[in-house]
């Protein structure tokens, strides 16, 4: 089974290195940051809060990714609860037949980071996802080093020739 196809915007990030044509006619959402929706939980909304304008700036996160995003946090959420009543709660407990069972909410914690590792892949936030994105030209300015050497005749020459240059400009005769 081959890997499902990436969206251009993180294939242009990453870079294309095995020089496959790009999809010209993929659709472009609308580029604009998605609002946090309402039924997230307090933790989930402060997630959205962290990664939602950090994503939009990478050119990841669009209008369209909103659900993408959303079940992510929720996610999340349901997450960092299930870790707290692990904290409160034994991880594994006796059954009144007298069967040791894990606690539920273990259950809960483990899947809700499944499905969090999932969608991580998808909206590029891993640490291998983000290590296989490079920034673009407009990402990083361009510095441009010149060497100058003061016994350079050519130096030289090109000094006396803007001298000159001043001196006409001013007015003033050779």
């Amino acid at each position: 089974m081959s890997p499902r196809p990436k969206p251009t915007a993180i294939r242009r990030l990453e870079g294309n290195r095995g020089k496959r044509a790009w999809n010209h006619n993929e659709p472009v959402p609308p580029d604009a940051q998605p609002r946090c929706p309402g039924h997230l939980s307090a933790v989930a909304q402060k997630e959205w809060r962290r990664l939602a304008s950090a994503l939009h700036k990478m050119g990841v996160l669009t209008i369209v990714d909103r659900a993408a995003l959303a079940a992510y946090c929720a996610a999340y959420g349901r997450w960092v609860e299930a870790e707290e009543k692990l904290k409160e709660t034994p991880t594994l407990f006796k059954t009144p037949a007298g069967y040791v069972q894990q606690s539920p909410w273990l259950g809960i914690a483990n899947k809700q980071l499944e499905l969090m590792g999932r969608y991580m892949v998808e909206l590029g936030i891993t640490p291998a996802s983000r290590s296989r994105v490079v920034a673009g030209p407009t990402a990083q300015p361009t510095i441009t080093f010149t060497t100058t050497y003061e016994d350079d005749p050519r130096e030289q020459l090109r000094a006396k020739i803007d001298a000159i240059a001043v001196r006409m400009a001013a007015g003033g005769a050779e």
